[in-house]
């Protein structure tokens, strides 16, 4: 299974890149952490140009969603992807909730 980070870089833009499992074992192991948030969010909605607000994991639980990058990449996730956000700073990036569904997902927030 494969993670996406999601930074930012040295040019002030959000990117994304697949990390393994098997390249980053420290993910394997366990986390310390204080809790988890729900959200539905309708399909149809949109974020314009934010960043995370601190060093999370967020879990598409059901429905798609597009992350947009300042590049105009665009990438669709459904369920069971596995983000982890880390673009503090910069221009930061997009969502928008596509499909036919709300999109249920789960954030958990990680430890400075």
């Amino acid at each position: 299974m494969g993670i996406f980070r999601l930074y930012s870089g040295s040019d002030g833009e959000s990117h994304l890149e697949e990390i393994s499992l098997a390249d980053h074992p420290e993910l394997t192991t366990q986390h310390d952490v204080t809790g988890a948030i729900f959200r539905e969010s309708p399909t149809g909605r949109f974020s314009d140009w934010h960043n995370a607000p601190r060093r999370q994991y967020v879990v598409n639980l059901s429905g798609e969603v597009e992350i947009g990058l300042g590049d105009g990449t665009v990438m669709r996730f459904g369920p069971g992807h596995v983000t982890l956000a880390e673009d503090l700073t910069g221009h930061g990036h997009t969502t928008r909730v596509v499909g036919d569904q709300p999109r249920v997902s789960m954030t958990i927030p990680l430890p400075d």
